[in-house]
């Protein structure tokens, strides 16, 4: 008996997608060629399924086409290479009986994750690899999302599989050793997902939900899969401490709303219990990271039921203590805040010209955005004005252009036109 195709329906596909990836790749021991099967299941669901309805077992059915993709494949091979009489042979030996589901290991989705993420990939290329091989999207989805033709992002896949198998990389979970070096670049991509999603650094859109759910599900199969490490813990309750506010962040017309001015009613606050339980355990472990550090900020300002109740003193310490943790530029910025919160904008000003020289900063709208805001703070709305207008025309986000031009906007007719 089958099920009909509902809007639940799209939502297992992205879950069975890791599983059937990891089932396919590890009985062929072919990631690249596997991932292009699970592909083609994935679109002949998509098209199938809607109209015959979901299979009883679909796992086992998208498993039994994607092995059916690989298996032709090496049908094909085997004959390109004339080797007839050891096509037999060689099938039995590599292709699995279709009519039987393959074993799912549950640490499959880790090993596809750690794969996709690792160090001989960049960032961009790990993103794009996770979202298809972890996250089941499409090439064109994706994008779709990072505003790049379907060609460029196909491309940007193609040449991150090649990486993998120039490597060598093996499909099994690397040791404890080489897993506990290649973790923080899991989680550093999982971050990057979400942070796109939450705060889209181009286009007319502030938020890509679907890129920040994403993230969320790809690191809560992470923390089912590592319960015990608190980092993995600490950056699922990061995500959703800050996902929390996602419904306040924008207007009707999508325009930007800072958080000094959010309706705080609007806020999950489900999501930041959840968010809380998870950083209360995270940090018992007695470790404490980069993620943890960024989740307790996070509820720091959840836990304030109006913008002056903030405990900024305690933010400022958190700041501090992350400085020490994972010292960088972005920390710094966000440091420079939370001190001119606590000892007035010359303080933050002070600490923001130590980002002056800084290359990894140079030219980024936020070091111009932060010293706009600290510098109309102290009452010179000229320079003020001058540094929001500068960040404008640094961002390729839309939203964040219109809010800092509208910033600009708002300082110049208040000096043109003074109130008595």
């Amino acid at each position: 008996m089958t099920k009909p195709w509902d809007e639940t329906s799209e939502h297992l596909l992205r879950e069975l997608a890791p599983q059937v990836l990891g089932a396919v790749a590890r009985r062929f021991r072919d990631f690249s060629s596997a991932e292009d099967a699970v592909q083609e299941a994935m679109i002949a669901a998509f098209t199938q399924w809607p109209e015959e309805g979901i299979p009883d077992n679909p796992r086992g059915w998208l498993i039994q086409v994607a092995s059916r993709r690989m298996t032709d494949q090496l049908r094909s091979e085997i004959a390109r290479r004339a080797r007839e009489t050891a096509v037999a042979t060689e099938m039995e030996t590599m292709a699995p009986t279709l009519d039987i589901e393959p074993d799912i290991d549950p640490d499959d989705t880790l090993v596809l994750l750690f794969m996709c993420c690792h160090p001989a990939l960049t960032s961009s290329s790990a993103i794009a690899l996770t979202l298809r091989a972890v996250g089941g999207l499409t090439t064109a989805e994706i994008a779709n999302a990072f505003l790049v033709p379907e060609a460029t992002m196909a491309q940007r896949i193609s040449r991150a599989k090649k990486s993998i198998k120039a490597s060598g990389i093996p499909f099994q979970l690397p040791s404890s050793e080489k897993r506990a070096e290649q973790l923080p670049a899991v989680l550093h991509v999982l971050y990057l997902i979400f942070n796109e999603g939450y705060a889209s650094s181009v286009g007319a859109r502030l938020q890509r939900l679907d890129l920040a759910r994403e993230a969320m599900r790809l690191t809560r199969s992470a923390k089912k899969l590592l319960p015990e490490d608190a980092e993995v813990t600490g950056l699922l309750a990061l995500m959703l401490l800050t996902d929390a506010r996602r419904a306040a962040r924008t207007g009707p017309d999508e325009e930007l709303i800072p958080l000094d001015k959010q309706n705080r009613s609007l806020w999950d606050r489900a999501e930041i219990a959840e968010g809380t339980e998870l950083l209360t355990a995270a940090l018992s472990k007695g470790t404490v990271g980069l993620y943890q550090l960024q989740a307790a900020i996070a509820a720091v300002h959840d836990e304030a039921a109006l913008a002056e109740d903030t405990d900024w003193p305690q933010i400022l310490a958190l700041y501090e203590l992350l400085k020490r943790v994972s010292p960088g530029p972005m920390v710094t910025l966000n440091h420079a805040i939370a001190a001119a919160m606590v000892h007035g904008p010359g303080k933050g000003l002070e600490l923001l010209r130590t980002l002056d020289t800084d290359p990894r900063l140079a030219g980024h709208y936020r070091l111009d955005a932060v010293r706009a805001h600290l510098l109309e703070m102290i009452g010179d709305h000229e320079s003020a004005i001058r540094h929001f207008r500068i960040a404008a025309s640094r961002t390729t986000s839309l939203p964040e252009q219109n809010y800092l031009t509208t910033q600009a906007a708002r300082l110049d007719d208040a000096t043109r036109n003074p109130k008595n």
